[in-house]
């Protein structure tokens, strides 16, 4: 019986998936701090940023943290080139598209969804469809298993 070897790691999903997993581990220790009201890291909000934030209702917050921790485990399964990393991902989009519902539904206040705010949370979903499209190619071509 013949053993189906495993495509040689390119280079390029170690970078890839180093640099997912920083990012995403931003976004995980932003869930925590936010979560646990950390004082020296929400300091940097206004008090009308931070009641928004402590406003969250729960479906809004389980959205968040399917989305954050998801997108984490994605980017640990890539880096063991694991094909769950593709389903982590997406699962990690769902979350982000439940969110994203919330912040494009409700009124924020200055400074959490304009100008820089805005353009963050383009580059979250960019982000974090480009890797869950890498995971899918990876996966396809044999190098996640």
């Amino acid at each position: 019986m013949a053993i189906m070897e495993r495509p040689a790691t390119p280079w390029h999903l170690w970078v890839i998936g180093i640099l997912a997993l920083l990012w995403n581990a931003f976004g995980a220790y932003d869930y925590l701090m936010t979560q646990t009201r950390n004082e020296a890291y929400m300091s940097a909000f206004t008090p009308q940023q931070l009641e928004y934030f402590y406003s969250f209702p729960a479906w809004m917050e389980a959205f968040w943290a399917i989305g954050v921790w998801s997108a984490f485990l994605g980017a640990v399964l890539l880096v063991l080139r694991s094909r769950f990393a593709f389903h982590a991902f997406v699962l990690g989009l769902i979350g982000l598209a439940g969110s994203s519902v919330y912040q494009f539904t409700n009124p924020a206040p200055d400074g959490v969804l304009d100008g820089t705010g805005l353009i963050m949370t383009f580059v979250i979903w960019a982000s974090q469809i480009l890797l869950a499209l890498y995971a899918l190619t990876m996966m396809r071509r044999g190098v996640l298993r």
